[in-house]
């Protein structure tokens, strides 16, 4: 059984799709949820789901101890990403090297670094008057959204678009290719 630890700031739309897809498969588990926000919505998918939980502040998560503690004791075999807000401390990525993946709702390079999440990313995209956005689904490293990249999905922006259309039309992408790509991965290694 592979298991997989899950991430997210917010609300966790990402998180439940991952649970839901998840939640019959035989050889791929979500064993635990994880928030650096006490109030995030994503702890009441991880009820839903009967799903373990740890939350931390930024302090915590550096602290030499974190993995060891938090991490290790669920045998976790892919930390995932999915809205969480915080950089991923060296240790992490030295200890799950090319085990830790996030997804991004822009096409990277553009559009990516620290400050550019959510709204702000969508905001951006249709700033620039760019034809085209979609998601990026990418290793993590030490460096916001510099990881390499796994998957790129594009989707159209159109003239009359307003930043929310956007933004729908792009997390229907993440909703669909997200947890196919984390059992892709788990499934090949």
């Amino acid at each position: 059984m592979k298991k997989i630890a899950v991430f997210a700031s917010g609300h966790g739309s990402n998180a439940r799709k991952i649970c839901e897809y998840f939640s019959s498969n035989p050889h791929i588990q979500v064993v635990l949820i994880g928030t650096n926000k006490s109030d995030a919505g994503v702890l009441n998918h991880a009820k839903d789901f009967n799903i373990p939980t740890i939350t931390f502040d930024k302090k915590k998560m550096w602290e030499q101890n974190f993995i060891k503690e938090n991490l290790m004791p669920f045998g976790i075999d892919l930390i995932v990403l999915a809205g969480f807000l915080l950089l991923i401390p060296p240790s992490w990525v030295e200890h799950y090297p090319q085990r830790i993946i996030n997804i991004h709702p822009a096409l990277l390079p553009k559009f990516g670094g620290k400050g550019l999440f959510g709204s702000h990313v969508h905001n951006a995209v249709k700033a620039s008057g760019d034809a085209e956005t979609g998601i990026t689904i990418h290793y993590v490293n030490a460096h916001y959204d510099e990881g390499e990249p796994i998957l790129q999905v594009k989707c159209s922006v159109f003239p009359q678009d307003t930043p929310e259309q956007i933004a729908s039309r792009v997390l229907k992408l993440e909703h669909f290719y997200f947890p196919r790509t984390i059992e892709k991965i788990l499934l090949s290694n």
